[in-house]
């Protein structure tokens, strides 16, 4: 895809080259104009790939519900490329809400890409570096920071809203006599998700991952790194327990596909439908570890404290689920996860942006709960929907039900953690500044390398005053006749040490006698502690 938006970068500039240029060497495209065209790839791109998947399928099955020969094998990727985005159809007698949230992959990964480009093709890395100068006034960072959002924002718009509009004429050619897409859903659908991913490209090209969560204050980024990690744990957790399911009831699975007789490029494309459906079974899992658990159709329930099902359709990754009763008293033990997951997030919040307030750090654990029960909730609207009226009007779990769930178990567990780590830090903190500290020990290490010797060393001339004879002596008056004791004694300081590397230091002298020895009456020697003898 790259190589082609390549080629629609290149394309008008080989024309615009016949004429003059002006001082920059190669012109660049507006924005939105840059925008439009990565949009219109994306679309080709993502289209063509389900046209040709569509395609196999109608040649494997050419009396399918494609339609009409190729017309509606191509109304029918139209129709598969809205379920990407998550936009809803409706049918005789109730609306399909319940899509595969792992067809949105592909689209979102196609406008990742287009993203990029679209960057690159602005000079968007040019027009805001990521780093600043060392010593850059905070005032400064904050001003840039704010000036990154805005162009990070901006190239969501430019990137979101020709999509959008390009989506409505690809929900205008899906319909047909039993499906009629929601305009209002494909639009907003995809104008949401087109924002996301040419936002996330755009902040990924002015830097790298960690310059991305730089651009946030640091609490607010604690609260979403917090979030994520929360999710995430929760999300690995459901994972792990539907693909439990699956190895256990395998023989069931097995024998539901069997009962669909769908041949081998049939049994391909089935198969393929059903991993686009594991994210939906992940976060349904995430769900059952919550507690509220999820239903298959109306008056049913599947969730830790017990199962209730009735007719279920004949889907093979149905065969998973478990047999209506009371659940065993172990299965009381997923509840934890939640649990497990708020503590975790709550010690790296602490570790992100750690606060002196000892009595602040719980209450934004609890945020972290709060916004985790948020996008948990969000997630349980995505995956699950109607399939059809009556019973299948309601499939998956209760969004409000999870929301809550999972905002008051993750939002203590992280109160708690993020309040103890947070002590933790704080108290293991040294009492100095960590620049006077590193400075402190520089400057140790530097005088650690001047030694004098031991048998050279000596004391400072000078008389040093005490706190009393500061206090009462009155300030001396310079004047400019005074000579200077403190240089002379610095300058006999250093010449002292001088002579101490230069010249070995000599022994006492030998030569001396008692006073007796006057050496015929020349030299007179006196003993200046003969009082103390005589005494």
């Amino acid at each position: 895809m790259t190589a082609f938006l390549d080629q629609l970068r290149t394309a008008p500039r080989a024309v615009l080259s016949r004429f003059p240029k002006g001082d920059d060497d190669e012109t660049r495209r507006p924005l939105p104009v840059s925008g439009m065209l990565a949009g219109a790839g994306t679309l080709g791109v993502g289209l063509a790939v389900l046209t040709t998947l569509t395609l196999i399928g109608w040649a494997a099955a050419p009396r399918g519900a494609f339609g009409q020969g190729l017309p509606g094998v191509f109304r029918a990727a139209c129709q598969l490329w809205l379920a990407a985005h998550h936009a809803g159809f409706a049918i005789p007698g109730g609306r399909v809400g319940l899509l595969p949230l792992g067809l949105t992959i592909l689209p979102g990964a196609l406008l990742y890409r287009a993203g990029l480009w679209m960057a690159r093709d602005a000079d968007l890395r040019l027009r805001m570096p990521a780093r600043l100068p060392k010593g850059t006034p905070r005032d400064v960072e904050n001003a840039r920071r704010r000036a990154q959002l805005v162009l990070v924002a901006q190239a969501g718009i430019s990137l979101a809203a020709p999509y959008a509009l390009l989506a409505g004429m690809i929900a205008l050619v899906a319909q047909n006599e039993l499906t009629q897409p929601f305009l209002g859903e494909a639009l907003a659908s995809h104008l949401v998700l087109a924002f996301l991913a040419g936002s996330l490209a755009t902040a990924r090209t002015i830097g790298p991952w960690k310059s991305m969560l730089r651009l946030l204050p640091d609490r607010t980024r604690s609260v979403v790194v917090g979030t994520a990690v929360a999710l995430s744990i929760m999300l690995v957790a459901g994972l792990l327990l539907v693909l439990g399911a699956i190895a256990v009831k395998f023989p069931e699975i097995r024998r539901l596909s069997e009962m669909l007789s769908p041949g081998f490029v049939g049994g391909l494309l089935l198969v393929l439908v059903q991993a686009l459906y594991l994210v939906n079974a992940a976060i349904w899992g995430l769900s059952y570890i919550a507690g509220p658990g999820f239903a298959i159709g109306t008056g049913t329930l599947v969730a830790p404290t017990g199962v209730k099902l009735s007719a279920i359709p004949t889907v093979p990754l149905l065969g998973a689920l478990p047999e209506s009763g009371v659940a065993p008293s172990w299965i009381m033990g997923v509840i934890a996860l939640p649990f497990l997951a708020g503590a975790v997030a709550g010690v790296v919040m602490a570790r992100v942006a750690p606060t002196p307030t000892i009595e602040a750090a719980p209450l934004w654990g609890f945020g972290c709960g709060l916004t985790s029960g948020a996008m948990a909730g969000l997630l349980a609207a995505l995956s699950g929907g109607p399939l059809g009226g009556a019973r299948l009007s309601a499939v998956g779990p209760s969004p409000w039900e999870v929301a809550l769930s999972v905002a008051l178990e993750v939002g203590v567990a992280a109160g708690i953690s993020a309040g103890i780590a947070n002590w933790c830090l704080i108290s293991r903190r040294p009492a100095t500044p960590e620049p006077v500290r590193k400075a402190g020990a520089v400057i140790a290490k530097a005088a650690g390398r001047v030694r004098l010797t031991e048998k050279g060393s000596r004391a400072l001339p000078g008389h040093w005053l005490d706190a009393t004879e500061a206090d009462t002596q009155p300030i001396p008056v310079i004047k400019d006749d005074w000579t200077d004791e403190h240089a002379a004694a610095a300058a006999e300081t250093f010449a002292a040490m001088r002579a101490a590397r230069s010249e070995p230091v000599r022994p006492p002298r030998s030569d001396i006698v008692d006073e007796t020895d006057d050496r015929g009456g020349h030299v007179i020697y006196l003993d200046p502690y003969a009082w103390e003898r005589d005494s």
